[in-house]
């Protein structure tokens, strides 16, 4: 049996809480930053423990694990 695992796009994940690392801190997906040449995407993050907002690469999140 085959899976197909749809991978979400940058749009997609707007809203939703990951953590930077297996023991990082969580941060939520603000909105989409800007497009890069080499095809991915710069996201704007917020870090929940100090409210910081900075940008993070869309590939870099998509190897982050989900927060619950």
């Amino acid at each position: 049996m085959n899976i197909v695992t749809k991978v979400p796009g940058p749009e997609d994940l707007i809203g939703t809480f990951r953590r930077f690392g297996p023991v990082g801190p969580v941060y939520q997906i603000v909105d989409t930053f800007r497009q890069l040449e080499d095809g991915d995407a710069m996201m704007k993050v917020r870090v929940i423990e100090t409210g910081e907002e900075v940008e993070y690469r869309y590939t870099d999140i998509l190897d982050d694990p989900k927060e619950k």
